[in-house]
């Protein structure tokens, strides 16, 4: 696998190497005396276990006290039970689950288990292990009440920065992690997903990863794979039946006072599709009571001043923005353009006391670089902006207030670049009397 790996990603590294014997120097910020270095070389993470013993775990949420385990085996006749418990190597309580495979031309994917385990308790350490043997695992559960911790990256892939935006991460204790696309970066070389896997599984296995799709899963080719998603939809199933979904590629989950709701860029959205009926109809589910906050992420964003991607999201906006509007939605969070930018709170393109504050964040280290260049036009919408790697935590603290930090990768340290206080919508006065008064800028 690992001599496979690196044959197809042998082009992609001579692309770099070349690109680094061309442009040697760093890149400057715009905004600071800050060094940004260009993109880094991919990591092929190797296989080192038996067939039989599970490779590639993660985890992830499934309804209010439950997890569902994923891994794979090279070895077909392995079994698909996750033996857990709250003692190491002291296994209580025992699931067995579903398993599924896939081919994609002359790749076939090693055995994919999926096993829900549970009913779990909230804050609590689990210690298990995936088929009967290898090694043990352990993860510990999120609060079922606030405060919370969220740590968001946004196209991740599986290079050098990759594996420093993951190291900061793990410096810092936290309940989930949410990923609004781009993942792997394999694009259609199927090996890739295996190495990514393993190259995330030491932070994946140990909390919650709830992802949706970007651009670079969507692997279509035409006649023989028409849909695609074939390999995301295998191999990171998310709780989309649970949310009344009936597709992968987007569903909405609650933890802890917070309702997430992750929307799919690269199917329908239109106000006729089977996901924009999904999300009236789960907005118009959403108790504010018992959840008062509600984030969204999607891939593609809908507001942003850097040159790369604009316009991509502009016709998913037009159809969808209202009702997030409406709902009084607090955060939305898009990856896509590979730099750091965050937003005031807006509604059709103006300041808005009650829309969503706009977050990109689409600088987990992918192997394609930094979106470097932005618009030189001041947009007052726009508060601050930066082409660097780096991740971003949502401390969710109370049903009033939260804080919202992004982290940028500056070698052994993560610095805390960006900040802000957050007031919750459905708190606020203003608006939460009149959902469909439009404060304009003057009442900000």
């Amino acid at each position: 696998m690992e001599k496979c790996g690196k044959s197809l990603v042998a082009f992609p590294i001579l692309i770099h190497t070349l690109c680094l014997l061309l442009f040697p120097q760093p890149l400057l910020s715009q905004e600071s005396d800050f060094v940004r270095q260009p993109a880094s070389q991919l990591i092929i993470t190797p296989h080192k276990r038996s067939d039989s013993d599970p490779q590639q775990v993660h985890i992830s949420l499934v309804g209010k006290d439950k997890v569902r385990v994923s891994w794979i085996t090279e070895s077909k006749h392995a079994e698909t039970v996750v033996e857990y418990g709250t003692q190491a190597g002291e296994y209580s309580a025992k699931a067995t689950g579903e398993h599924t495979s896939y081919q994609y031309f002359f790749y076939s994917s090693g055995k994919i288990h999926n096993t829900v385990i549970g009913p779990l308790k909230p804050s609590t350490t689990y210690f298990y292990r995936c088929g009967g043997s290898g090694p043990e695992f352990s993860f510990k559960t999120p609060p079922s009440e606030l405060p919370i911790e969220f740590v968001i990256v946004g196209d991740l892939g599986q290079t050098e920065w990759t594996a420093s935006t993951l190291k900061h991460v793990d410096s810092s204790d936290y309940d989930v992690f949410l990923l609004p696309g781009d993942l792997s970066y394999a694009d259609t070389q199927q090996p890739l997903w295996d190495s990514f896997g393993r190259l995330v599984e030491p932070y994946a296995s140990k909390r919650p990863w709830m992802v949706t799709e970007g651009n670079h899963e969507i692997e279509i080719f035409p006649i023989i794979y028409p849909q695609g998603f074939a390999a995301y939809n295998a191999r990171w199933p998310m709780p989309y039946r649970e949310s009344g979904s009936t597709s992968n590629l987007y569903y909405s989950f609650e933890v802890a006072g917070t309702h997430v709701i992750m929307l799919g860029s690269y199917t329908d959205f239109d106000v006729k599709s089977q996901q924009y009926k999904w999300l009236q109809s789960d907005l118009a589910k959403i108790d504010r009571a018992k959840t008062p906050w509600v984030i969204v992420l999607l891939h593609a964003p809908w507001y942003n001043t850097n040159e790369a991607h604009q316009g991509e999201g502009e016709s998913m906006r037009q159809a969808m923005e209202e009702l997030l509007y409406k709902a009084r939605v607090d955060l939305v969070f898009a990856g896509h353009v590979h730099a750091y930018e965050r937003f005031t709170r807006i509604y059709d393109n103006e300041a808005n006391l009650c829309g969503p504050m706009y977050v990109t964040i689409g600088d987990g280290g992918n192997r394609e670089g930094l979106a470097l260049k932005f618009k030189n036009s001041p947009n007052p919408l726009s508060l601050f902006r930066e082409p660097s790697f780096g991740h971003g935590r949502l401390r969710i603290l109370n049903e009033t207030h939260a804080y919202w930090s992004w982290h940028r990768n500056n070698d052994t340290n993560a610095i805390v670049a960006d900040d802000i206080w957050i007031e919750n919508l459905s708190n606020t006065k203003a608006c939460s009397v009149t959902p469909n008064k439009q404060v304009s800028r003057e009442e900000l």
